[in-house]
């Protein structure tokens, strides 16, 4: 094999690692499109503050403490202890539970029956407002995300490779972990929502609310359901991330790379998030190696909306999103 080519299928293998990265913010924007029908701004931020809340539960630090020591003159920034990852991260989840209970009751529960547009607003409004609130909470300082992922090259990978091509291919042990979460959460989502009655009726509520309401099914239980699901893909998806790059506010611009993915494989389809990172993973990093070096390189920054948007011109539904049946 050609060192070209092995470099090529080392660039692939990274791509499609870095889609999976991509589908597990996508998992959470599809969640919450299949329950209301609008793009939820604030799921980039929810992975934000998913990981800053995991990053303070596990070293201890105190919550609003630069509030407190600015109103009380006191200097008190942490508990003195640190909690185990796993404890950290149930703690966080039931947070995020408890703030989708408070999403619902003070934000969706007023918008019931509204244009999708006025409910796309009150997103990029709790988008703000959360990334305000996490600053004012835990402080806006880069930190250290560490609950015991394997990271580095994979030596077993390395060597396989080495031996057979004489080329070692480095792929991150993290990278490696992401993908088997992200293939178990699409398998356990896709199973809740085409065999379980709240899966059903999550697809109903998405089609029409009133027509929901009608027969029965509570629009605000629905809501605070797949606003926790989707604030517990968020907290997966921060964890990934933030062990990878840090916890720092420019995580919540994740939420732009999952954009084309969601074009690609469909705003409605659990398994199209995925199926739409890999396309976009595999192919910017093959672009940018057989293409890059001909047009002067970082073309990763604009090759995923380039793509999209040639597939919004011949499949505006995506390739698994629901078909467009019109009355002409």
């Amino acid at each position: 094999m050609s060192d070209q080519l092995l470099y090529a299928t080392e660039a692939a293998l990274n791509g499609l690692m870095a889609g999976v990265m991509y589908s597990l913010v996508a998992l959470g924007f599809v969640l919450i499109f299949k329950a209301s029908g609008i793009f939820n701004y604030a799921q980039g931020v929810l992975a934000l503050f998913a990981a800053l809340t995991l990053v303070g539960f596990q070293t201890g630090q105190v919550p609003f403490s630069h509030l407190i020591n600015a109103i009380f003159g006191t200097n008190i920034h942490h508990f003195g202890w640190h909690l185990p990852a796993i404890v950290a991260i149930l703690l966080t989840g039931l947070v995020m539970i408890g703030l989708a209970v408070i999403i619902e009751r003070y934000v969706l529960k007023h918008l019931v029956n509204q244009e999708p547009i006025i409910l796309f607003m009150a997103t990029i409004g709790l988008a703000y407002f959360l990334e305000g609130m996490g600053d004012l909470m835990w402080g806006s300082d880069i930190k250290k995300l560490d609950v015991g992922l394997p990271q580095g090259i994979n030596e077993t990978i390395d060597n396989v490779t080495f031996n057979a091509f004489g080329y070692g291919f480095f792929i991150d042990n993290l990278d490696i972990v992401a993908t088997v979460v992200a293939a178990l959460l699409v398998l356990s989502l896709t199973l809740f929502s085409q065999y379980t009655k709240y899966g059903r009726a999550l697809r109903a509520v998405a089609d029409d609310h009133q027509a929901a309401l009608s027969v029965g099914i509570s629009l605000r239980f629905i809501w605070v359901m797949v606003w926790s699901i989707a604030g517990i893909v968020a907290l997966v998806a921060g964890i990934m991330w933030g062990a990878k790059s840090g916890v720092q506010f420019s995580l919540s611009l994740i939420a732009l790379k999952a954009l084309p993915v969601l074009m690609l494989g469909g705003f409605t389809s659990i398994p199209g998030a995925i199926v739409g990172g890999l396309i976009i993973g595999m192919g910017e990093k093959l672009f940018e190696f057989w293409i890059g070096p001909l047009i002067g390189g970082a073309t990763e920054n604009w090759f995923a909306y380039v793509l999209a948007l040639l597939f919004l011109v011949f499949r505006p539904q995506g390739l698994f999103g629901e078909k467009i049946i019109e009355r002409v």
